[in-house]
């Protein structure tokens, strides 16, 4: 039996968004095994055209997913909450190995089980290129501090 992973459900307001700012911050981190704790063991995912099931599977796509995407960046955004669903968009820069640079646009719809943790993660995503002259984030890789300003802030 794994421990809880608080805030639980049914979200609030302020629940909802420590939440979405807690799966920022790990995924900031682009540390496969931690980001893949906040998951059930038998999670269900779908992110763009790609189904996966399982911590096992979800560490192996996070490990392929950052060595493509380098200096990878994300702000999260909480859009609407319910119970124990919470729906948030986000925005995300990054490169690829030649320099050529992204933000990558989205949407996702979590599912959580009573202990806090996911069990079901629906993303749709799409990329435009940009300039690295457009780049919106620059705070140092990890943690997005504080006084950065979030998605609507930023016009996204």
């Amino acid at each position: 039996m794994e421990l809880p992973r608080p805030p639980l459900p049914p979200f609030d307001a302020q629940t909802a968004a420590q939440k979405v700012r807690m799966a920022e911050d790990a995924w900031n981190t682009r540390d496969p095994q931690r980001v893949a704790l906040a998951y059930t063991v038998d999670t269900v995912w779908r992110n763009r055209s790609e189904f996966l099931s399982g911590r096992e599977a979800i560490t192996q796509f996070l490990v392929r997913k950052w060595s493509k995407e380098l200096e990878y960046r994300l702000i999260k955004e909480l859009w609407a909450f319910h119970q124990n669903r919470i729906a948030v968009r986000f925005a995300y820069e990054w490169h690829d190995d030649s320099g050529n640079w992204f933000r990558s646009y989205g949407n996702e719809n979590w599912e959580f089980d009573e202990h806090g943790y996911m069990r079901r993660r629906l993303a749709s995503i799409n990329d435009l290129p940009i300039r690295e002259a457009d780049r919106k984030y620059h705070w140092p890789l990890g943690h997005r501090p504080d006084d950065q300003p979030g998605l609507s802030e930023l016009g996204l």
